[in-house]
């Protein structure tokens, strides 16, 4: 399995957003957050950053997207998502050991209490949760170095 990466475009926006809508709606409190103003600011902010992702290639075939962006002295990975085809196959793990590789920060990022998979995959590359910021929400710490 060959993983690669190429600056996403605009035509990844509408495949980001989907994403975005998807875990929301499978892992947020939908009766306590405004989902119109949720998705148009998902809309804005993807629209505005997308020169900052990054897509990821499996064998050639788009399987996800990912993007970090400098937070002081932190790193924050902004999103990451693995398209369904391509989850539990090594690509999640694979984009992560890259960032680590990456950054000589500490890496962090905002994750839903409910997505116990994902959280399994962090905690097996060494993140641990740092801060709960909410009943749906929490960040996952990691500091540099291989995973």
């Amino acid at each position: 399995m060959e993983i690669t990466y190429l600056p996403a475009d605009e035509t990844d926006i509408a495949p980001i957003l989907a994403q975005s809508r998807a875990l929301i709606e499978r892992y947020e409190d939908l009766v306590s957050i405004d989902r119109k103003e949720v998705f148009a600011w998902m809309a804005r902010k993807t629209q505005k950053r997308i020169g900052e992702y990054r897509r990821i290639l499996c064998n050639g075939e788009t399987a996800g997207w990912v993007r970090v962006c400098g937070e002081g002295e932190r790193t924050e990975l902004d999103d990451l998502y693995v398209l369904p085809p391509f989850r539990n196959r090594g690509v999640g793990t694979a984009t992560l050991r890259l960032l680590l590789r990456e950054s000589d920060k500490p890496l962090f990022f905002y994750i839903f209490t409910r997505n116990t998979d994902a959280i399994r995959l962090y905690e097996r590359l060494g993140f641990h949760v740092t801060e709960t910021v909410s009943p749906t929400r929490a960040i996952m710490t990691r500091e540099p170095g291989p995973a």
